[in-house]
C-alpha cells in the first residue's frame, strides 16, 4: 500500500482525498473518516466480485465490532434510476440504519451518484465516503458532492449536493478497468486542462502514451491534478451557482447524446469528448476562438481513443430539444458553457439555436 498524494477540500465541510496504490486494503485509511459502528457499501455487479471483500475486511480490522452491510446494483448508468434509490434506501431501513451509519460508494459514477444520493437523503444526511474504482469517477464524480439518478426526460435531474466525508482512491483499481473506461476517463482529464490550463494539455500531450499505458507516475499526476483544478473551483463556488459550471465543459451536449441515444450507446466520457469538440467548434463559430485550438483539442482525445462526432442516427432537432431541459438555461434560452480558446472556458448566455444546429450538422 502507497499514499502517493493527498489533495484537501476546503469549504464549509472540508474533507481529503487520498491517492495511492492499494488502498482500498488499508484500514486506517478507509475507516479514517468513519465516526460510527454501522457501514453500507454499496457497489455493483462488476465491482463487487473484485473488491467488497477487501474493503469489507479493512473496515472490520478498523472496528471488529461494526455492522457492515452491502447492496449490490447491476453495473450501468441504467441502474441509476428512482427505483434503485429507493431499493437502497430500503436496504438502510432494514438495517435499521441511524444517522450514525457511513454509505461507502465502491465503483464507478453511476455507484457515486446513487449512493451520494441516498446519503444525502437518509434522515436528511449522513455520512459517505466515496471510493471510486473508474477513472472518470477518480477525477470528476466522486470530487465535488453533486449526487443524482436519472428519469426518462433526462440525466440527473433529481439529485442534491451531499460532500462526502473523504475520498479515497486506490490507482490500483485501473488495472481491471476496461480499456474503454478508461480512455473515458481521460476525457476527463482533458477537460481540465482545455478550460483551465493549457499547459496541463501540453503535459497530456507529451505524456499520453504513459497514460494508456497505465504509467503509475503519470497516472498518479493526472488523477492529483485533476482533483486539485476540481477542488479548488468546488471550495470557491460548492453549490454551482456561478464559475463551478465552467466544470460542464461539453456536457451541455454529452447529456443531450447520452439521453436521446438511451442506454447502451455511448459512454458518459465518450459523450463529453464529442460534447467538448462540438464547444469548440461553436466557440470558433461564435467568432470567441480559433478553429486550431479546437482542432488541437480533437487531436489529443482522438490520441485517447475516443469518439468526435455524433453518432450518426441523431438529428440535430431532436438534440436541440434535449439541450433546452439542461439545469444551465435561463429566461433567454441556451446557456452554454463555451471558450475563448484553450484554458479559457466561460459561460456564454442565449446562445442562438441555428448556430448550435449548425455545429450539430
Amino acid at each position: 500500500m502507497k499514499l502517493d498524494t493527498t489533495v484537501d477540500v476546503g469549504g464549509p465541510s472540508p474533507y481529503r482525498i487520498d491517492i495511492g496504490s492499494g488502498l482500498l486494503g488499508d484500514a486506517a485509511c478507509v475507516s479514517a473518516q468513519w465516526r460510527g459502528r454501522h457501514a453500507l457499501i454499496v457497489s455493483d455487479t462488476h465491482v463487487a466480485p473484485l473488491y467488497s471483500e477487501r474493503l469489507q475486511s479493512a473496515l472490520r480490522i478498523a472496528k471488529p465490532s461494526c455492522n457492515i452491510n452491502t447492496h449490490v446494483i447491476e453495473a450501468g448508468e441504467a441502474s441509476k434510476t428512482l427505483a434503485n434509490f429507493a431499493a437502497v434506501i430500503d436496504t438502510l431501513a432494514v438495517q435499521g440504519a441511524t444517522r450514525d451509519v457511513c454509505v461507502f460508494a465502491l465503483g464507478g459514477g453511476v455507484v457515486g451518484d446513487l449512493a451520494g444520493f441516498v446519503a444525502a437523503s437518509w434522515m436528511r444526511g449522513i455520512d459517505c465516503v466515496q471510493l471510486p474504482t473508474s477513472l472518470l469517477a477518480m477525477v470528476d464524480s466522486s470530487v465535488g458532492g453533486k449526487t443524482a439518478v436519472d428519469i426518462p426526460a433526462g440525466k440527473n435531474l433529481v439529485g442534491a449536493f451531499h460532500l462526502p466525508r473523504a475520498v479515497v482512491i486506490d490507482t490500483a483499481t485501473l488495472a481491471t478497468l476496461p480499456a474503454r473506461e478508461l480512455h473515458a476517463g481521460l476525457a476527463e482529464v482533458v477537460k481540465y486542462g482545455a478550460i483551465f490550463d493549457p499547459g496541463f494539455i501540453a503535459w497530456l500531450e507529451t505524456n499520453a502514451d504513459a497514460l494508456l499505458a497505465l504509467d503509475d507516475a503519470a497516472i498518479a499526476h493526472a488523477i492529483a491534478a485533476s482533483c486539485r483544478y476540481k477542488a479548488a473551483v468546488v471550495e470557491r463556488d460548492p453549490f454551482e451557482k456561478g464559475e463551478r459550471a465552467l466544470l460542464n465543459f461539453g456536457h451541455t451536449f454529452a447529456h443531450a447524446i447520452e439521453t436521446e441515444q438511451g442506454y447502451g450507446g455511448l459512454v458518459h466520457g465518450e459523450a463529453v469528448a464529442i460534447g467538448m469538440v462540438l464547444a469548440a467548434r461553436l466557440s470558433a463559430r461564435l467568432g470567441l476562438s480559433s478553429d486550431k485550438d479546437a482542432a488541437r483539442l480533437q487531436a489529443l482525445l482522438e490520441r485517447f481513443g475516443l469518439p468526435v462526432s455524433i453518432p450518426a442516427e441523431l438529428s440535430a432537432d431532436a438534440l436541440i430539444t434535449r439541450m433546452r431541459l439542461d439545469k444551465k438555461n435561463d429566461a433567454n434560452g441556451l446557456r452554454l458553457v463555451l471558450w475563448d480558446g484553450m484554458g479559457r472556458a466561460r459561460v456564454v448566455p442565449g446562445v442562438p439555436e441555428d448556430a448550435v444546429g449548425h455545429v450539430l450538422g
